[in-house]
């Protein structure tokens, strides 16, 4: 089993990139494989609702000047996707909202070809924005008729500096718990 985490932060292996790495540690115990591939430094075109992906369905999109096909041949192969973003004036990076959308449109092209995956949002946070960029990847799960586990509280770590996350324990307890739960979850799963 394998789940991809895409960290929608400009900054690279800051406060996202840790939160995830978290649930990663436990998924890694479980014998789950795991990638994070990090948006910082890379462009991400938005969706241009040219609706080709339904013409040709092909489980990619017909923009290729960036990586959003990478990502989304990654999305077809994990079992789990993890979708992480800071949160910058009240909702999610622009970067993982092109993920967002264009991987929506190209899911629903093809017949919904990330249901039943199971998939998960992780947020880093200084202090408001949190719930709202949590229900936007949240919706993107739902949508795409996704298998969404849930922790002891909302997917959010606290923390605006680089590697502040790290004094939020309550929120390194959620990822420790959300990559428990994940991994349950994939197991029963793939029985």
């Amino acid at each position: 089993m394998k789940v991809v985490a895409f960290n929608g932060s400009a900054r690279k292996d800051g406060n996202t990139a840790i939160l995830i790495n978290y649930v990663f540690e436990e998924l890694k115990k479980e014998g789950i494989d795991t990638e994070l591939v990090q948006f910082a430094g890379k462009r991400l075109r938005g969706c241009t609702a040219c609706k080709k992906c339904f013409e040709t369905k092909d489980c990619r999109c017909v923009i290729k000047t960036d990586i959003i096909n990478e990502c989304l041949e990654k999305m077809l192969k994990a079992d789990g996707i993890i979708l992480g973003s800071p949160i910058y004036f009240a909702d999610i990076t622009p970067e993982i909202k092109a993920l967002v959308d264009r991987a929506g449109y190209v899911s629903k092209a093809n017949d919904d070809m990330l249901r039943r995956k199971v998939g998960a949002a992780v947020i880093a946070v200084r202090r408001a924005g949190a719930i709202h960029g949590f229900d936007s990847l949240n919706h993107f799960f739902f949508i795409s008729q996704m298998i969404v586990p849930g922790s002891l509280y909302w997917n959010i770590g606290i923390g605006r500096d680089k590697g502040e996350v790290e004094r939020d324990q309550e929120g390194i307890q959620i990822m420790r718990t959300l990559g428990q739960n994940m991994a349950w979850l994939l197991k029963k799963l793939n029985k």
